[in-house]
């Protein structure tokens, strides 16, 4: 009997939420900075405006809420703090390495963050070898997500065709940009609202990560 013929023919995991359990950690750091500009913000309100947003579109909203830019040098605090908590604190997102261990298909992680905090998070739980020369990051396109580039530089660098590419995000932003690469999108609704992953076009959303495989297969 000839083994089944895989549906996808490269995996893209997001970073953050996905891979590494950083976003409640990250979104208190934010909600600290921003308290400390005056603006009366809590780590729900981080999730719904800038989780999953790049540095460059947070810092469009700061600017609107606050009636101005943000001050020089908020963006390098803010990544000096947020890395010192992610070092103290990050865990891997639970089930995950069991799931890439198991893929037995190309994957890769494709991130609005940057190749430094991948780096560090995946680093400090300990997911870093297995994502070697296979991570791209913010500065890798002119645009990035909810803009499709970030996802189609991945595909292109592993020669995969678009529709037969699964992306695995946690936020309607990467979601999006899946859906604008012409990508099958599975939304892990661990933290965010399942609706609103489907209502972004996810085609499938889950809260358990060890439920990822059997998704990918069409089993269920």
């Amino acid at each position: 009997m000839e083994p089944e013929t895989p549906l996808y023919d490269l995996v893209i995991f997001d970073c953050d939420g996905v891979l590494v359990d950083s976003e409640p950690i990250t979104a208190v750091v934010f909600a600290r900075m921003l308290n400390e500009l005056g603006l009366e913000v809590g780590t729900r309100d981080i999730f719904d405006r800038f989780v999953g947003r790049s540095m460059e579109q947070c810092l469009e909203i700061i600017a609107g809420m606050l009636g101005h830019p943000a001050p020089p040098g908020f963006v390098q605090e803010y990544r000096d703090r947020s890395a010192a908590a992610l070092e103290a604190g990050v865990r891997p997102v639970a089930g995950i390495e069991a799931v890439i261990e198991g893929l037995g298909i190309p994957y890769c992680v494709a991130s609005n963050g940057t190749h430094d905090k991948m780096r560090t998070t995946l680093g400090v739980t300990g997911l870093l070898p297995a994502f070697a020369g296979r991570m791209f990051g913010i500065t890798d396109v002119a645009r990035g997500k909810p803009f499709p580039d970030l996802f189609l530089h991945a595909a292109s660098r592993f020669g995969a065709s678009p529709a037969r590419c699964a992306v695995v995000e946690d936020t309607p932003t990467g979601v999006a940009a899946g859906v604008a690469a012409g990508m099958e999108v599975f939304g892990y609704c661990a933290l965010t609202p399942r609706h609103l992953l489907s209502e972004a076009g996810a085609r499938v959303t889950f809260e358990r990560m060890l439920d990822l495989p059997g998704l990918l297969r069409g089993d269920v």
